[in-house]
């Protein structure tokens, strides 16, 4: 919901009051105004100073100070703007709302005697850091920038990868006090556009204060979500990564103050593949690929399988009759495998809040030293420990964060399940879990495609890293205009 416009008033005195006490001058050490006199008429210049461009603003008041009156004596504002104003990104605004919007964002608002409309003079400069390679995306080759958390260099990252015509960066506000920016990122030429109108409808109909978690909000508002702790869109911060999906006919979401960019709709298998298997060759991708399936699933069921295997002995196989201990110590095993889980999360945390110097030393400590020591005592026993572990890195090697808690905590769940059912709970737990998984859609994308519903040649490309020159085609499911790559 947006405020009521205010017309520009008539009288100056007016203007200069209202922008004054709307914005709070008086109370505000970072909200300027400056009174200014050109052509022996009184001119007002508001800008909040931590965005203000100094060079610039300095050569425009140069230039203001040699006009004479009578250059203002017909349609002074166009005169203004179009004779000498030395500046590139200039408009005009009679709404006095608008301007102050515009101000708040970064904007300088230039108001004077006889104006018949408010002069906005775009001379921001944000705080902003260099693009950084990100952190949980890293490549062995390829580049090493990465979005940070200034919308404009974002866009700029994106347009140095598609130089086509056809993208568009859609632009509009949400929140009643933030009024963040964002934008909307596609190929007109190619995506759905049943689709952009879906996505654009749901963040207009957004009303909230404000998005202080940027991204994050804004998903929560796109994709209702239900009880399946699954991630239903995919964040990158790798610009050459956005632009691949661009290319496919994905629309994405880039909100001012963050580095991370939503990438929707998007499938359970787009989780899974990282930017690192097409940096290397055809074959060594697919193994890549295949080692990463088996850690992701390796970190779901590894444990639940053990601990069924370790409770109910009989239906181990003889090929694998050593699984499971011989002794399973004084705490059950089921506690002993909560505790672990639990002390994992705690280790994570700590580590997140650790600084980076102290962040090995802590991770050394809590493996090596509690875990010796907990088996020591008695409270774990040596096999908890070894797949404990093994669950881990598992959950470390799966490229989506959002899908690697996602995996742990199906992972308790089926635990839990397993303890109080046994052999029925594993399996039930896991029949659950695929009929939760094929019944998701994202933006009306099946969330298992393509699996569920089958489609044998995506299917392939899903299972192997093909050959670019092979992809040819752009995935069905996203109902791309132009089909062909």
């Amino acid at each position: 919901m947006s405020e009521a416009e205010v017309p520009v008033y008539k009288s100056f005195a007016d203007n200069i009051t209202f922008l004054t006490e709307q914005l709070r001058v008086e109370k505000n050490f970072d909200i300027i105004h400056h009174e200014l006199i050109y052509g022996d008429r009184k001119f007002g210049l508001f800008f909040v100073d931590a965005f203000a461009k100094d060079l610039t603003m300095v050569n425009i008041m140069r230039e203001l100070s040699s006009i004479k009156e009578e250059d203002l004596r017909n349609n002074p504002t166009k005169y203004l703007v179009e004779r000498v104003i030395p500046h590139i990104e200039v408009e005009t605004s009679k709404d006095l709302e608008d301007v102050m919007t515009q101000i708040l964002s970064g904007q300088a608002a230039l108001v004077g005697e006889g104006l018949d409309a408010v002069i906005l003079l775009d001379i921001r400069e944000y705080p902003a850091r260099s693009p950084e390679e990100p952190d949980i995306e890293r490549v062995v080759r390829g580049p090493r920038d990465g979005f940070v958390e200034t919308l404009v260099f974002n866009i700029g990252l994106l347009r140095r990868r598609l130089r086509d015509r056809s993208l568009i960066m859609e632009y509009m506000q949400i929140g009643i006090r933030s009024k963040t920016d964002i934008t909307l990122a596609y190929l007109d030429s190619v995506a759905d556009p049943e689709l952009m109108e879906r996505v654009r409808s749901k963040l207009e109909n957004i009303e909230i204060d404000g998005l202080p978690m940027a991204e994050k909000t804004v998903e929560e508002y796109l994709f209702k979500k239900s009880l399946l702790p699954f991630p239903l869109v995919r964040y990158t911060e790798r610009p050459d990564s956005a632009a691949a999906h661009v290319l496919e006919g994905h629309i994405l979401v880039f909100v001012d103050g963050s580095p991370s960019v939503m990438i929707c709709p998007t499938t359970y298998w787009h989780h899974l593949q990282h930017a690192e298997e097409y940096r290397q060759e055809p074959l060594i991708g697919a193994f890549l690929r295949w080692i990463r399936f088996i850690a992701v699933w390796s970190s779901i069921f590894l444990l639940p399988l053990w601990f069924l295997y370790a409770s109910v002995p009989e239906i181990v196989p003889d090929a694998i009759h050593y699984i499971g201990p011989q002794d399973t110590g004084e705490v059950p095993l089921i506690i002993q495998l909560l505790l672990a889980e639990i002390g994992l999360e705690i280790l994570r945390m700590a580590a997140i809040h650790t600084p980076n110097a102290l962040a090995t030393a802590l991770g050394l400590v809590a493996a090596i030293l509690i875990g010796e020591v907990a088996i020591e005592v008695g409270l774990f026993i040596h096999e908890v420990i070894l797949y404990i572990a093994v669950a881990a890195l598992s959950s470390y090697a799966t490229p989506s964060y959002e899908m690697s808690i996602a995996n742990r905590v199906i992972r308790l769940l089926l635990l839990i399940i397993t303890s109080l059912f046994g052999l029925l709970g594993f399996v039930l737990g896991c029949v659950t879990l695929l009929i939760a998984l094929a019944m998701t859609k994202t933006l009306n994308t099946p969330y298992l495609w393509p699996f569920i519903p089958f489609n044998g040649r995506a299917f392939v490309d899903v299972l192997f890293r093909t050959p670019i020159p092979t992809k040819n085609r752009r995935p069905s499911v996203l109902h791309p205009l132009d089909k062909t790559k």
